[in-house]
Order: C-alpha cells, then structure tokens, then sequence
C-alpha cells in the first residue's frame, strides 16, 4: 500500500468538511482550493516515521499534492530527515524550492522553524528579510515563523528585524504571526519585548498588538491597549 492509498484509508468525511472551514478554503479566502482528508496532526506524525525513508522525488509528489494532509505528513518526513541527515543543505534547499505549496499557515508553523530556522541558525539569515518582502503570504509567515527557532535558543535580533517589516502587513495571519512571535521573545526576555513595543506598539496593528501581550498582567495589558504607555 502506498503512502497516498494508506491516507486516503483513513479519510474522515466529517472531519474533512470542519477542516474545509476552518482553514479558510472558500473562494477568495487564504486558502482556497485546499482540499482535505480529515486526518489529525499526530495520526500523519506517525505515518511520516513509517515512510521516513522515501526518496524526495517521491516527497516532491507528496508536497505538490491539492490534498492538504499529503503535504503535510511530506513536511514531516522533511523534518525527520533533517535532524538525521549529516548534510542538511539538501532538504533546507528543496523546503525553500517547494514554498508555493507551503500554503497554509499550520504547515508553515509546523515546518519553518525546524528547517529553515535551524538551517539558517548560524548562517546569514538576510534571505529573512526578503522573504517578510515576498508577495507571498506564505512566504512572509515563513520569514517570521522560522526564527522560532532562534527564539527558543534566545537569539532574537532577526524574529525582531522581520517583525518590524511586518509591522504594517495588511494580512491578519501575519499580525498574528508578529503578536506570536513577539510573545514568544517576551516569555524569555520581557526586557527585549517591551522594548520592541514600546516603540512600536501604537502603530501596530491591534491583532497583533493582542497577541504580543496576551500574557500580561491584566493592568498593564489595559494600559498598552488603551496607549498609555
């Protein structure tokens, strides 16, 4: 039985038409076209370590799949062989070829750190920039996602670099993604946060705003929405 076959074995019609709506699938929304099966995160965990193996020209069929749980359970393999593989460029090189189809925002937060965060860790990391440039949505969520990498190895000039070119993105997901990261800085360094948001926090948009300081004491998470820092 083939990966796809052993997928399509597990299809939850139910699941698929919630999945449908909650990622946004409808005309016009981010992403549209998005077809699913049904199948939850930790079911296509366990299937990627079972075709850990597959060659990448077998995981290049996967990832250009419509099917949204075929790319994903390709991300995990990715990520599995990744963290094995001693020459790591390759799978960092072919992530970054196949970023068109890196297009919803769980596949880019459940891959970009643990590839392109970890390749670029101690490497220059300016291709961030350019992408927190990109047209493409999905591509400045990468920008801003992978750097959760640096984040949890506190290492935060670059998330804080493409978060303020982002700070006037005019699409939700990426104020949400900013808030995110930007909370995730402050579980670590308070400090560094509020630095960041005290210059900035005014003119930030208010969902990202929200997500940056959801973790507040009630008091002063009233007093950044209110401006009266």
């Amino acid at each position: 039985m083939s990966l796809q076959q052993e997928l399509q074995n597990l299809a939850n019609p139910e699941q698929a038409a919630i999945l449908q709506r909650f990622f946004k699938t409808g005309p016009g929304e981010y992403g549209a076209g998005d077809k699913f099966l049904g199948i939850k995160v930790p079911v296509l965990r366990k299937i990627s370590k079972k075709y850990h193996n597959l060659q990448l020209v077998e995981v290049d069929t996967l990832i250009n799949s419509s099917v949204h749980e075929e790319r994903l359970v390709a991300l995990f393999i990715l990520i599995g062989q990744y963290k094995k593989l001693e020459n790591k460029q390759p799978i960092y090189d072919f992530y970054v070829a196949h970023m068109n189809h890196i297009n919803n925002w769980d596949l880019v937060d459940l891959s970009a750190p643990h590839i392109v965060g970890a390749y670029l860790f101690d490497k220059d990391k300016q291709i961030l920039q350019t992408w927190a440039k990109a047209q493409n949505i999905w591509a400045r969520r990468i920008a801003m996602i992978a750097p959760f990498y640096f984040i949890k190895n506190n290492e935060f000039t670059d998330a804080l670099i493409v978060a303020k070119i982002l700070l006037h993105d005019t699409e939700d997901l990426l104020h949400k993604a900013v808030g995110w990261m930007l909370r995730e800085i402050g579980k670590r360094n308070l400090a560094i946060e509020e630095k960041f948001l005290k210059k900035h926090y005014k003119n930030m948009p208010r969902t990202m705003l929200r997500y940056a300081i959801e973790k507040f004491q009630e008091d002063k998470r009233q007093a950044y929405l209110k401006g009266e820092i």
